[in-house]
């Protein structure tokens, strides 16, 4: 009968311990599962911070603002660098069809002096056969000048007039009283510009006080 109440108060203190084993765990079972809950609470229903966010998207605008008037800006300088190069080439080309005839002009100029001093020459002379000749020349003379001209080519004479470096160049100077300071004497050699090019300044004696 003693064992068998022993065995019994031993089963009764086991059960004791399951009993507070168990309450114990749900304790802390409770414990595990508020705390999660209190900072969901605290975590998640906080208001959000308007300003902060309205800040940071007119930030956002005023940077995106200052890139696009950027981009802006270099598309006009770009495009303002291709209309300015258009032009250039364009004026490049139109001088180059306008003047493109210089190299012929210049040689026919000499043939053209060479013809003036073959008329002066034989101006001088009263043998009927240089006459004759000279007729021919004279001839020959007017129609070249006259093909000149179809090409805008003028003759620079400006005796008389204050010397102009751009169109002249003095070879020879004299002193005369009554002609004002570097007025131009004398041609030397003819000067002449096609359309508004100089193409070979005459050579000219001018004044010198």
């Amino acid at each position: 009968m003693e064992k068998k109440k022993d065995k019994n108060k031993v089963t009764s203190e086991i059960d004791n311990n399951k009993q507070n084993t168990n309450a114990n765990t749900s304790e802390d079972n409770v414990e595990k599962n508020s705390k999660p809950i209190e900072e969901l609470e605290e975590g998640h229903f906080e208001k959000p911070n308007k300003e902060s966010e309205l800040e940071k998207l007119k930030k956002e605008i005023t940077r995106l603002t200052d890139e696009n008037k950027k981009l802006i800006e270099k598309v006009q300088l770009t495009q303002a660098e291709l209309i300015n190069y258009r032009k250039r080439k364009d004026d490049e080309v139109s001088d180059m069809l306008k003047y493109a005839n210089t190299d012929i002009v210049t040689d026919l100029l000499n043939v053209l002096d060479n013809l003036e001093r073959a008329l002066n020459h034989a101006a001088k002379s009263d043998n009927p056969e240089v006459k004759k000749y000279n007729e021919g020349i004279n001839m020959i003379y007017a129609n070249l000048k006259s093909i000149l001209s179809k090409f805008e080519v003028v003759e620079i004479n400006r005796v008389g007039e204050i010397f102009d470096p751009t169109m002249e160049q003095a070879l020879l100077t004299d002193s005369v009283a009554d002609k004002d300071n570097e007025v131009v004497l004398d041609v030397l050699q003819k000067g002449y510009k096609l359309k508004d090019r100089v193409i070979r300044p005459a050579t000219v004696k001018i004044n010198q006080k």
